[in-house]
């Protein structure tokens, strides 16, 4: 049985994980790595840990992450703690010599003018959008590092690109969470104080959406496919942000009480990926959920959990 090691263990995607998990339990034996069993910004203790634990696989999940507020007002931190977490996983994955890396991109790391759909070989065709350009650069290096590895030392690295990922066990914070928790969140307040749903921009940005229990068995489904090359994960379907924030009004029956405050940034227009290539991977094993059926259950757990969740 293949031994498969997941940082970030405990987020959204290393929780999808570990509820799949048993689809995979005859195929492979899971290892869930969080910050307190190991701080990844730390070489010497990434090196104990990965040689303890010697997997055959390893997925890298873990990352300093937020939303475009986040990724606007703390660039420093986006950027530093990124680079220093990567280094030290590609490195130390190097020396334990595991078979194959994968490691987690991100859609809004691409060029901000571009041509559209985006796909796996425009990575690097021109600078990321501003709002979110010291995170993108770390996500960018990682994917040269993983290639550098690749072409001197012979290493199977890889790189998955999902698109905005949701789902239960995310972080519902308002001030740093992605746009779909966050407007759970707000709209959660709202609704408590009887207070308009305010919705930060205009609204009209289009997004693609994956949930998170989606993307990890996207994962595991391209595990033996996947070899020193990058993969879009992503459904096909946009939304703009006002659909997103009209399904979320709609679970909490506030739809009337929605406002759009246009005073706030929008951010990228549009970051339209092309998931030919995962399409052609898996075919007819490729399957997501209804992207309401998704809002539901993420709408369900912060009500399940308030006081428990992050936020």
């Amino acid at each position: 049985m293949r031994k498969i090691l997941i940082t970030g263990g405990s987020g959204l995607v290393g929780s999808a994980f570990k509820h799949i998990a048993p689809e995979f339990a005859e195929q492979y034996e899971f290892i869930f790595l969080s910050s307190s069993d190991c701080n990844l910004e730390k070489l010497d203790e990434t090196m104990a840990c990965f040689t303890r634990i010697n997997p055959h696989y390893i997925i890298h999940l873990a990352a300093c992450v937020g939303g475009l507020y986040k990724n606007m007002n703390y660039k420093v931190n986006m950027l530093e703690k990124n680079l220093l977490i990567n280094f030290n996983v590609i490195r130390c994955s190097y020396e334990v010599k595991v078979e194959k890396l994968i490691c987690m991109l991100s859609t809004c790391i691409f060029p901000d003018k571009t041509t559209y759909p985006i796909d796996e070989t425009m990575l690097h065709n021109g600078p990321p959008h501003t709002s979110n350009d010291a995170y993108a650069y770390a996500k960018r290096v990682l994917e040269i590092h993983c290639r550098a590895y690749n072409e001197q030392y012979n290493t199977n690295f890889s790189c998955i690109i999902p698109t905005n990922i949701y789902g239960p066990h995310d972080n519902y914070s308002l001030q740093d969470g992605h746009v779909i928790p966050a407007l759970i969140h707000k709209c959660y307040l709202a609704k408590q104080q009887n207070a308009p749903f305010e919705v930060l921009g205009t609204g009209k940005p289009l997004r693609q959406f994956i949930y998170s229990d989606d993307l990890a068995r996207c994962i595991l489904l391209t595990l033996d496919k996947i070899n020193k090359e990058n993969l879009i994960i992503s459904t096909s379907e946009e939304y703009s942000i006002k659909d997103i924030a009209t399904m979320i009004a709609e679970e909490f029956e506030y739809t009337e009480h929605m406002v759009f405050n246009a005073n706030y940034s929008d951010g990228q227009y549009k970051k339209t990926a092309d998931n030919r290539k995962l399409l052609s991977f898996l075919g007819g094993e490729c399957k997501f959920i209804d992207i309401r059926k998704g809002i539901h259950h993420a709408v369900d757990f912060l009500k399940n959990n308030y006081n428990i969740c992050r936020k």
